[in-house]
């Protein structure tokens, strides 16, 4: 196995050659992508099943189709995106090509997590291609029969020379940090990432950080409250609560509640059945450790279980669970969950449940549910989060067409469809002049006057711009 310091400087051997520049390459590799995806659909799920029990339609669904759809996408419009962007002048530079050129940046590192373990290493992998990057891939450890799939199928579909995976744990990510990269793309905890931006300022390497938080779900106004239970439950649930952009708590009246949790409670026995745990619809908890982390908050939580609360540890199972009576200084609102626990605040006021949101950090999503769409708007325009979606939750980042990326301590920069592109190129700025309008030109030269000093001021304003390209 070689070393890491051989396997970057195969990388950028390759990169420096210019393989991966022209456009015929970045599609034949994209195009060869979407083949492992598709011809290995059957190992995928099973390796997805394996890792979290995650069901073929969830598998199917969040993994493939995410994966496909983005890669599908980026072949139809990487043509598009690599154009040179021409911007408007002045009088100045009226007879010069002035545009943006997008370039690669060159050899990246994708870091990717354990919970959606091949979408959340594909899509920023689409990205760096597209921009016509090298890139390391460093799968989670955690989720291992994902991670030994994908080390055994990317040398098979992609070029070696310009792609590798690399295996491990902390310590070998810790290793592999230690070497200089052109760009480092993270997903994960909040805590890791600290350890990473530490090892990237060594080389000042710039670094995308996609983390997660504490998702609120504010539910206002008049509601359908069927419906919303429906959108919630299965926003909340999906992949066991283990999704960065999953519902982290409800903030609601004291009526909502009462109305919401029966919603709720006859959502889950339609969707899970009667005894949860015999359902295949059900994903289970990653690992042992995590499943000890969520059962500390349960046993630590002031909050009433209202639904579920059963668990089994050989199993990795714990229930649907549901509680209220949740204060916001309670254990479950100290922390991302990542686990199928949903906690209730009841706040009566829709602008008190703001200022509450606002007193945390920023979330890589906020959801709101109501039929007003003044109870939406007023949401919209007094918070921040990375991603808003109103009456329903997750589904926004299945858009290409929009940024999926957090604020602030949820993370830094965006990717998917042309973002993800954005993030792994540099955007150059290029000026290209020919010999003429030397007269013009003379005007910045010494000896200095007011004259010539009146007439530059007049050619490089904004009042002299034109249309020009």
């Amino acid at each position: 196995m070689d070393s890491h310091s051989q396997v970057l400087e195969r990388l950028r051997t390759a990169f420096r050659s210019g393989i991966t520049l022209p456009l015929e390459f970045r599609r034949t590799q994209l195009t060869k992508l979407l083949a492992l995806v598709k011809d290995n659909e059957e190992q995928i799920v099973k390796a997805l099943h394996q890792d979290l029990a995650k069901p073929k339609f969830e598998s199917i669904l969040s993994e493939v189709e995410m994966v496909t759809n983005e890669l599908h996408h980026a072949i139809s419009n990487v043509a598009t995106w690599i154009q040179p962007e021409y911007v408007s002048k002045n009088l100045a530079t009226k007879l010069d090509d002035c545009f943006v050129r997008r370039e690669p940046l060159g050899v990246v590192l994708i870091i990717g997590p354990w919970n959606y373990p091949l979408q959340l290493l594909i899509l920023p992998l689409v990205g760096a291609i597209a921009a016509g990057n090298c890139a390391v891939i460093k799968p989670s450890e955690i989720s291992s029969a994902t991670d030994c799939l994908v080390a055994e199928l990317i040398p098979k579909y992609l070029s070696q020379d310009c792609y590798a995976v690399v295996r491990g744990g902390a310590e070998e990510t810790k290793a592999l940090l230690q070497n200089r990269f052109d760009h480092i793309f993270y997903t994960g905890s909040q805590a890791v990432a600290r350890s990473v931006v530490q090892a990237a300022s060594v080389h000042l390497t710039p670094v995308t950080l996609e983390l997660g938080g504490k998702c609120p779900c504010l539910i206002y106004g008049q509601i359908n409250i069927q419906a919303a239970a429906h959108r919630v439950v299965w926003a909340k649930y999906f992949n066991a609560g283990q999704s960065c952009v999953a519902p982290d708590y409800v903030l609601c009246t004291k009526a909502t509640r009462d109305a919401l949790v029966p919603a709720l409670t006859t959502v889950l026995e339609e969707f899970y059945g009667k005894e949860p745990q015999k359902s295949p619809d059900l994903s289970r908890i990653v690992s042992a450790r995590h499943f000890t982390r969520l059962m500390k908050l349960l046993e630590k939580t002031k909050g009433k279980v209202v639904i579920g609360g059963q668990s089994d540890e050989k199993d990795k199972y714990i229930a649907p669970t549901v509680l209220v009576d949740v204060e916001e200084d309670d254990a479950l609102m100290g922390e991302e969950i990542f686990g199928p626990i949903l906690p209730i605040l009841t706040v009566e006021e829709l602008e008190k449940s703001i200022e509450l949101v606002n007193r945390k950090e920023k979330p890589l999503a906020l959801y709101v549910f109501s039929n007003e769409s003044s109870v939406v708007k007023t949401t919209m325009e007094k918070t921040s989060s990375g991603g808003f979606c109103s009456n329903d939750g997750i589904i926004h980042m299945a858009l290409p067409g929009l940024p999926f990326g957090g604020v602030g301590a949820s993370g830094w920069g965006s990717y998917h469809g042309r973002w993800g592109f954005e993030t792994f190129s540099h955007r150059r700025a290029c000026m290209l002049r020919g010999w003429a309008l030397e007269r013009l030109n003379g005007l910045r030269y010494p000896p200095y006057s007011e004259d010539k000093l009146k007439w530059l001021r007049w050619t490089t304003s904004a009042h002299s711009n034109c249309s020009l390209m």
